[in-house]
């Protein structure tokens, strides 16, 4: 059904709609024509209330879980609702400085997403998924080699302009500090400024090269820039999730969950997924199988991009049950994508 076809639903039709919607997403049950008829928006009669439903249920917005149960309204029902009846109030000024209070422009881009992912998680109470920016908006601009021990290195990764990493890679043979210096001096001349991808792409092409044309302490640095930045890998994104275990609240379908953790898991569906976000402006809303990802049909997803020094970056997306509360949970994601945005920086 069109929305045009929807709009010819009179204003009263219309007004019980919103107050059934309401009471399911408040009360999580099937909604009786008795309980609308009772609350004081409505001046009408029960028996005018089940004509109405009547009217609704033969336009593919409402329906009956069960034989004897009120309604619930359809997936084709919410999205009328989200489109045409829901009000989302303005930012709240008080959020807005949780937020802001939560995301400091001075944690790191590493510590901003996750902070982002574990506040929004317990606020809205459901799972949220952000995806990081791609490796080949990541740019390294220094690292240095510390000896740990005859097999252990510590890394010292300096990102972009503020972020730094720590990692320990082991080697199978022992460098001498001054070896540690040289080849550390080596990636910063050939490497720094690159973007991790090309990083990565130079760092393999040289491992393959013929090694008969290259010295020792090429052939030393790169070995050890290939473990240190992980550059086996051939994923140049990822992940962060916060209250995955939410998804047990939102069904009783165990295959549905097992389904959604080997997706989260595995990333790639789940990031292919919020890329269809990117270039979406304000906020994007899948309700049930409008996210063509079948694991989420019985759920909603919620999600707005973010950016990094004015570049659309990544996504910032929750993951809830169809009747979640759409007039706090749009405005949270809203402002908590905003103010990411307004906080990273590379």
């Amino acid at each position: 059904m069109s929305k045009e076809e929807v709009t010819v639903v009179n204003s009263r039709a219309q007004q019980l709609f919103k107050l059934l919607v309401e009471q399911y997403i408040a009360n999580e049950t099937p909604v009786p024509s008795k309980t609308l008829a009772r609350l004081p928006e409505v001046a009408v009669s029960p028996a005018t209330v089940r004509n109405v439903m009547g009217e609704l249920e033969s336009r593919g917005l409402v329906h009956s879980p069960h034989t004897s149960a009120g309604k619930i309204p359809t997936q084709q029902g919410l999205r009328f609702f989200v489109d045409s009846l829901l009000m989302v109030e303005p930012w709240d000024v008080g959020r807005v400085k949780a937020v802001e209070a939560e995301l400091d422009a001075d944690l790191s881009p590493k510590e901003l997403i996750s902070n982002a992912s574990s506040f929004l998680s317990e606020i809205t109470q459901m799972t949220c998924l952000i995806s990081t920016p791609k490796r080949d908006k990541i740019y390294l601009r220094h690292v240095e080699f510390l000896n740990l021990s005859e097999s252990r290195i510590l890394v010292i990764l300096v990102l972009n302009d503020r972020e730094v990493q720590n990692r320990v890679i082991h080697t199978e043979k022992h460098f001498s500090d001054i070896e540690l210096n040289q080849a550390a001096n080596f990636i910063n001349q050939e490497f720094s400024g690159l973007s991790l991808i090309e990083v990565r792409e130079r760092v393999v092409s040289g491992i393959q090269a013929d090694k008969d044309m290259m010295s020792r302490l090429m052939q030393d640095a790169l070995d050890i820039a290939a473990s240190a930045l992980d550059v086996p890998s051939n994923d140049n994104q990822d992940l962060v999730v916060s209250g995955e275990s939410r998804l047990l609240d939102f069904t009783e379908d165990t295959d549905t969950v097992r389904a959604l953790f080997e997706g989260i898991s595995e990333k790639g569906k789940v990031l292919h997924l919020l890329d269809q976000c990117l270039q979406s402006s304000g906020v994007q809303l899948f309700i049930g199988e409008e996210s063509g990802y079948e694991p989420l049909d019985e759920m909603s997803l919620v999600t707005k991009s973010y950016e990094v020094d004015g570049q659309v970056a990544g996504v910032l997306g929750v993951i809830g049950p169809k009747r979640m509360d759409y007039k706090d949970v749009i405005p949270m994601v809203d402002i908590t994508a905003s103010v990411l945005s307004a906080a990273i920086r590379y």
